[in-house]
């Protein structure tokens, strides 16, 4: 009887009672020589071209064995098992070194005690009995075609997901277009979708010269560009055509009109509801894909959830979501601070202007910004510390001491600081290195007050800027009163009561306003203070001024960047709001262009921001901010 070929690289992977089947009807092996175990044992050639296919069913026949009971296996296996277990361990190396680049399936099944490293991983799923792959089996022949394994997923291989199934489809309304003109390339990677009733809604706004007529413009023509030259738009344009780095994602319209059928209950004929259409239409059709509606509309998204459609907000210029983690500019040190800091401290002093400066390290330098306000409560006696962050270098901070304008000797236009934040902002107001403040505060906090004075004084008193301009959002509380007669001034005076008002509290004030403030009269001050509309700003360029934005929490984060960017050389610009008073239209305090610049301009060099918290206008308006 013939013998059969000794173990090799390929019969190592054999079970041992196949081996011993082999052995004893080395015929009937001959004769299968379409099955690829047989193909690998015949052949002598192990090179790359007849190893390769072999050695990918054999790997993956192997994740399918199952051992043998030791009640059912016959002794004649047995022994074939203990003899073939010396030859197989000296070639477990090989045999790693040659499945190491097949790419197999997940082992299922516990291997047998002879097993070789490459079967050994075990499973805990339901074992499968072993079989031989054969040509007639589609799987087997193809190594590709591997049943799924029913093992547990791993971390690694659950974070890996299909880029499509991780990609959105954004359905946008009206408001949200009018809103941002820039929306279309706020979504990275995902994809947008534009109703046909979105653009009709868009075209009816198109007229005017408000703020929402010259956005729904500016959406108008950068579609226009994006659709110019851009072949079948039902197969989606992409969003980088404009040069846009941010977005990554194709911009679809709607193109068939007649497949949307209409929400059972709503009006057909209203826009709201045919867009809540072609969602649920989008949701059934695209069902690889992930629908959402945006609408900055309240009750749009609230009937999208009613209907079980996906539906946020627009959340790309909104800096935070509750308005107790706005940057407030002031941090309180602990009292520990000095011991944990002291290693390695240096402190100096200016002689011209009393300031001294601590170049300090340790862990809490890390968390700090540029211009924030650092204090230290007094213990036992000791003297307040009030200082400000200069400069920051990893875990190092410079920190500047402050100038105590609560004193009555450092009164500006006869104004001294009457608590903390007060002094922290007449710093910030009348450093000439900082060129934006931002004064967050409630009714009665003085900011208005603080502001005006620290104007009149580098106006009038220092000479460091010419003129003080004012202007605010002409947003009513109430109802509109119509038009107003008289030039621009006259037509801005209603809106500028709270400047008069300060202003006769500073004109009192004129025996300790120094030598301009003593001459000053109310047509000297009127002559440096103009009162400009924010209709008009475009296109301007303030040089050497003071520019004073009074509530501003009512501007949207364009209009607030419209009026940052009329800044020439020499302007210091101030914003004053308070982000619990907005009136306007679909503008919350996550989404105030107040909030929006505080949190972008801070640790900037030459900006600064404080939250004045205590009010100082009066004993009944403390009360009444505190109970109502």
């Amino acid at each position: 009887m013939p013998l059969p070929t000794p173990p090799s690289k390929l019969g190592n992977l054999l079970p041992p009672d196949e081996y011993k089947a082999k052995a004893a009807t080395p015929a009937r092996s001959a004769a299968k020589k379409q099955t690829v175990v047989g193909e690998s044992a015949e052949s002598a050639d192990y090179g790359r071209a007849n190893v390769a296919t072999p050695m990918a069913h054999a790997a993956n026949a192997a994740t399918t064995l199952r051992p043998v009971p030791a009640s059912s296996a016959s002794p004649v296996a047995s022994a074939s098992a203990e003899q073939a277990a010396p030859a197989r361990g000296r070639k477990s190396k090989q045999t790693a070194a040659l499945l190491q680049p097949v790419p197999a399936a997940r082992p299922q099944a516990e291997p047998a005690a002879s097993a070789t490293p490459a079967a050994t991983p075990a499973a805990k799923s339901q074992p499968v009995v072993a079989r031989a792959p054969s040509a007639k089996d589609p799987a087997a022949s193809t190594p590709a075609a591997v049943a799924p394994s029913t093992r547990g997923t791993s971390k690694k291989r659950g974070a890996s997901t299909d880029p499509l199934e991780m990609q959105k489809l954004f359905v946008l309304d009206t408001n949200v277009l009018m809103h941002d003109p820039s929306c279309l390339f706020r979504f990275e990677e995902h994809d947008v979708y534009l109703p046909m009733m979105t653009l009709e809604e868009l075209d009816n706004h198109k007229k005017g010269m408000s703020e929402v007529a010259r956005n729904a413009r500016q959406v108008s023509r950068t579609l226009d560009a994006l659709v110019a030259n851009a072949g079948n738009i039902s197969d989606g344009i992409s969003l980088a055509r404009l040069g846009s780095r941010e977005a990554s994602g194709r911009l679809y319209f709607q193109t068939k009109l007649n497949a949307i059928e209409p929400v059972e209950g709503l009006p057909e004929g209203k826009a709201d509801n045919q867009i809540l259409g072609v969602v649920r239409a989008l949701q059934r059709d695209r069902m690889d894909r992930q629908v959402v509606l945006v609408s900055k509309d309240i009750n749009m998204r609230i009937k999208a959830h009613a209907l079980g459609l996906p539906a946020e907000d627009y959340f790309n210029d909104q800096v935070l979501e509750d308005s107790d983690l706005l940057y407030s500019g002031i941090r309180a040190l602990p009292q520990d601070f000095w011991t944990k800091h002291a290693k390695g401290m240096e402190s100096w002093q200016d002689t011209k202007t009393g300031t001294t400066y601590y170049r300090v390290t340790g862990p809490l330098c890390a968390s700090m910004l540029v211009n924030e306000f650092v204090y230290l409560e007094p213990q036992n006696g000791e003297p307040a510390f009030h200082a400000l962050v200069r400069e920051l270098n990893g875990k190092t901070a410079l920190l500047q001491t402050l100038r105590d304008y609560g004193h009555h000797k450092n009164n500006v236009w006869g104004i001294t600081a009457r608590n903390r934040e007060q002094n922290f902002a007449l710093n910030l107001l009348m450093n000439p290195e900082i060129d934006f403040v931002t004064l967050l505060g409630q009714a009665g906090t003085g900011k208005t007050l603080v502001a005006l004075a620290a104007g009149l004084a580098q106006v009038l008193d220092d000479k460091r800027y010419n003129e003080i301009i004012v202007t605010r959002a002409t947003v009513p509380v109430g109802e509109d009163i119509g038009f107003l007669p008289g030039t621009e001034e006259e037509k801005m005076q209603p809106w500028m009561g709270a400047f008069d008002d300060n202003l006769e509290v500073l004109q009192k004030t004129d025996d300790a306003a120094g030598e301009w403030g003593r001459a000053a009269t109310q047509e000297l001050i009127r002559s440096r203070l103009k009162v400009k509309s924010m209709n008009f700003m475009r296109g301007r360029t303030f040089v050497d001024k003071y520019l004073i934005i009074d509530e501003a929490q009512n501007l949207t984060p364009k209009q607030m960047k419209t009026l940052v960017t009329r800044a020439g050389p020499g302007t210091k610009i101030i914003c004053l709001g308070n982000i619990a008073q907005i009136d306007t239209p679909y503008l919350t305090e996550g989404s105030s262009g107040l909030t929006y610049v505080v949190d972008r301009f801070k640790g900037w060099a030459h900006s600064g921001h404080v939250t004045l918290a205590r009010g100082e206008r009066s004993r009944l308006a403390d009360y009444a901010s505190e109970i109502l």
